[in-house]
Parts: structure tokens; sequence; C-alpha cells
């Protein structure tokens, strides 16, 4: 039985094997850096040793915040062959909520660059953990300083061990560790196997390297011996340059980032042949927007949708099903999701409520967080538990689900549910609308009431655009008011930050 046999195993033991087999294999390309799988094995074992020397137990924790690199990626795979779990945080937070974070992981070590370190500064006396600079500053002891010169002693792999800790988003409050297992990482790259991932897999990575949105392509593509190249900042232009460079084959991005893309005025300039698929996950996907680029952009097109806590996972595969764009796909293999009322009951095809799921992907639960794991939870009769999406969806005739909207995004107007994902679809079908988002605002006639953030491709009048949207939605539907904004705040992975819309409006 071959390692990808196995029902769980180590992504640390796969990159060993293909540094057996392929050791001059290119695993990482960055700008003018590269490392082959024999140099990054063995850069992973001196990390791993070093964490063994300085007492770090397997099941403990190291933190990393930092800008994409070789180094960050060496040192996240070292610490899982020490059995070590790593909590990737992301730099933009504010320096408060990023040392809370640390502090919450119980970090031994924080790796961290000079960027990051003059961030933390107005919070740094409040942190314990062993500074290790990644880019050679002062930020912390240089990563080449701490380096081991010898072998990690060999460690008992554990499938129900954690293998990270993600916090989430705080798209919607305070973010929580998400611990995910060993376990669940091993499905993840047993399920690209099927998305076509190999040594001859060049994967185009351009989100950062502490988002889940980033790890579910980027540990699999590493782990089935492919090359990963590396954008450590996003922009389409350069997207699109490097693709052709170096003949992609695959690239996960957001939806953001394929509409930024597919508006590069040069774009049907580049030579995108070698693409065999492009995924998407993390946010709404409009149809319109898979539509065109299952037209313009050569190779398959993969919506994955799920969530970093996992439980029941969709896959649409667009240019199989191009009329299921409106939709995110059936339930994989082996996941089982159900859409319930607010009693807990589960709804029969056709009738919407919260999506729940379960599968072998499932997280350990929240960091520190008992209350909040428990109330992410749903039992169905036999008591097997399912993770709770917050997205309101119905599975058609079928078996496609169509989301309605985030459970928090419902705006309850004179007594009826109002779905924002609704009123931002028909927005965007007016030819000066390139963007919209909707929240609902407190309105003492109706309870609440809807209102619209438009950025626009073309200039267009806020009360024209709302009058002829008005036209096309349900009277119950109908905009209070639409507001044209620059640009729609979003986080690093391209959620749409709506708790700041709303704040615009008080």
């Amino acid at each position: 039985m071959t390692l990808l046999e196995q029902e769980s195993g180590s992504i640390a033991d796969l990159i060993r094997e293909h540094a057996r087999t392929v050791p001059r294999q290119p695993a990482i390309i960055l700008e003018d850096d590269r490392i082959d799988y024999a140099g990054f094995d063995a850069l992973m074992d001196r990390v791993a040793a070093a964490l063994q020397r300085d007492g770090v137990q397997p099941g403990s924790c190291i933190a990393i915040s930092a800008t994409s690199s070789i180094a960050y990626a060496a040192v996240h795979l070292g610490a899982t062959r020490a059995g070590v779990a790593v909590a990737p945080l992301q730099p933009s937070v504010t320096p408060d909520a990023l040392a809370a974070m640390i502090e919450d992981t119980g970090a031994s070590h924080l790796f961290l660059d000079k960027q990051v370190a003059h961030h933390l500064s107005s919070a740094s006396k409040r942190l314990a953990a062993d500074r290790i600079s990644l880019d050679g500053s002062g930020a912390g002891l240089p990563l080449k300083s701490w380096l081991s010169a010898g072998e990690p002693t060999p460690v008992a792999h554990d499938p129900s061990g954690p293998f990270n800790v993600i916090y989430s988003s705080g798209t919607t409050g305070t973010p929580k560790g998400i611990v995910q297992s060993n376990r669940m990482r091993w499905a993840h790259v047993r399920r690209y196997i099927a998305f076509g991932f190999n040594r001859d897999t060049v994967n185009l990575v351009s989100t950062p390297l502490y988002s889940n949105t980033t790890l579910v392509s980027f540990l699999p593509a590493l782990g089935l011996g492919a090359t990963v190249v590396l954008m450590p900042r996003f922009d389409a232009r350069g997207f699109l340059r490097l693709a052709q460079k170096y003949g992609a084959t695959h690239a996960p991005l957001v939806p953001v980032q394929f509409d930024r893309i597919l508006r590069v005025p040069e774009f049907d300039q580049f030579d995108l042949g070698t693409f065999r698929m492009k995924f998407s996950t993390s946010a709404h996907f409009p149809a319109a927007l898979k539509e065109e680029t299952l037209r313009r952009w050569p190779g398959g097109l993969i919506e994955v949708y799920g969530m970093t806590e996992g439980g029941g996972t969709c896959i649409l595969y667009a240019h199989e099903h191009r009329d299921k764009l409106h939709t995110v796909g059936k339930p994989a293999a082996g996941h089982v999701m159900h859409v319930i009322d607010d009693d807990g009951r589960v709804l029969p095809q056709g009738e919407t409520g919260e999506v729940v799921g379960r599968s072998v992907s499932m997280m350990i639960g929240y960091h520190n967080a008992p209350e909040a794991t428990a109330a992410a939870l749903w039992h169905d009769s036999q008591g097997q538990r399912f993770i709770r999406t917050g997205d309101l969806g119905s599975f058609d005739k079928d078996g496609f689900l169509v989301i309605a909207g985030r459970k928090k995004d419902i705006i309850i107007s004179g007594g009826f549910n109002i779905y924002a994902v609704d009123l931002e679809t028909v927005l965007c079908g007016h030819p000066a609308v390139a963007e919209a988002a909707v929240v609902g605002v407190a309105s003492r006639e109706w309870g609440e009431t809807p209102v619209a953030f438009v950025v626009l491709k073309e200039e267009a009048a806020p009360d024209a655009l709302r009058a002829w949207a008005n036209e096309r939605l349900g009277k119950t539907q109908r905009l209070s008011a639409v507001q044209v904004i620059g640009e729609l705040p979003r986080n690093p992975i391209g959620k749409v930050l709506k708790r700041e819309l709303r704040e615009r409006l008080k």
C-alpha cells in the first residue's frame, strides 16, 4: 500500500518521498528564488530538529505571522514533522488582536518578519514567545542562526492530533482559533488527486499562506509533488505574467481575483493554454463571473464550498454543469449535508434553512472555546455531530446546493425575510454596476430596510440605480437607498466586511 492509499498519513512524509524520488523537482518558486524537493525536505528537517532542541513537544503550538516566503513554508511544514501544530496568523489585524491570538495559541515561538515586528511594537511587551526572524532582519534571532544542523528525532504520527490552528477571518465578529487535525489535512491532499494534482502540476498561489483558502491547495500541491509558484502579494497583471512564464496548470483564487484578472485590458493577449483547472472558494462567486471565466479562460473551473471549520463540502464542476452556475454544486464524496430550520428539523428539498454538514474533514474544535465549539454543532437523531455553516440554502431537485446568503445577513423587513444576495444579484445585472453589497439598517416603519453599496464601472445616479433595481425586485425586497462607493471593504481573501458598511450608516 502506498502512502496515499492510507486512510491517514503525514504530508511531511509525502514530501520526504518526493525528495528521495525527484530530488531536483522544483518545490517552490518565488520571484528569483526557488528550492527543490531535496532542499525543502532538508530545511524542514532543520526546523523540526531546532524545535526539538528547544524542547517544543508534539501537540504544542508555534505561531507564524509574515509575508509568504519559502522560509515561511519550510517552518510550517517542518513544525508538523516534529508533531507541532502551527498557527499562521494574519499580519494585517490590529496589534492588540494579533498579540491576543499569539497568546491564545500558547505559542512557544513566533516566526515573523520586519514588517510584522514593527506592527507589533506597541503590544510586544506582553508576548513571551521566542522570536525568530524569517527575513534576516532584526525582528528576532535570524532563522539561519536558529536552525539546527542535526536531524530530528522521528515522531509518531497522530491522525487526531492538531495540524494547525487557523483563526477565522473575523468578518462577523471576534476571530476564533479553529483547530484542524492531521486527518483533516490528509483528506484535503487525497481530494486534490481527483482535481488533477500530480508532479506535472504548476500551482500558482497568490493568496497569503495564513489563509485556509490558500492552505487547502498549497499543502496538497506539495504533498503530491507539484511545483508551487508563490506570489507574496497579488496583482492581476503580475499573476498573468507568472502564469504565462511558468506554464501554470492550476490556480486557487477567490472570486474578486477572477474579476480583477479578467478586467486586465490585455487579458486575451496572454497565453493561458497550459491551464487545466482553476479553483474558487471563500466568497460568493456570481454566476455571470463563472460564465465569463469559462468562456475566456482555458481549462476547467471548480468551485469548492465549505468552511475552515470543515464539516460538509460541496463541489461544483462548473465546466461540466453550465446550467448550475447559480449553485455551489453537490456534496463531496463521503460528505453528508442537510438544511435545517430554526428548531433543528431537517427540511425537505427546495426549502431554505441553515446548511449543516459532516465528514472526515471536521475541526477538532475552537481553541480554548468549548462554548463556541458547542454552539457550532448540530446533532442528528443518531447523535452524529454536524457543523453549522451559518449559511442559508436549499437543495434543488438535482441535489445541487443554492446559497441564499449568511444567516446573519437576513434582513427582516415588515415581517418578511430578505436575502441580501438576491438583491446584490439584481444590482450586478445593471450595466453600470461592477459590485454590490446589501446590508440591513434599522427602520422605525419596517424594523429593518435594505441599503445597497455599489461600485460602478461607469457613471450612474444612485437614485436611478435604486429605481431600476426596485422595478425588478419583489415588493417586500425593495431598496431604501443606494450609495456609490469607490471599493467594497474586504478582508485579505476577498470577503466583504459588511460590518464596516453598516458602520458607515450610523
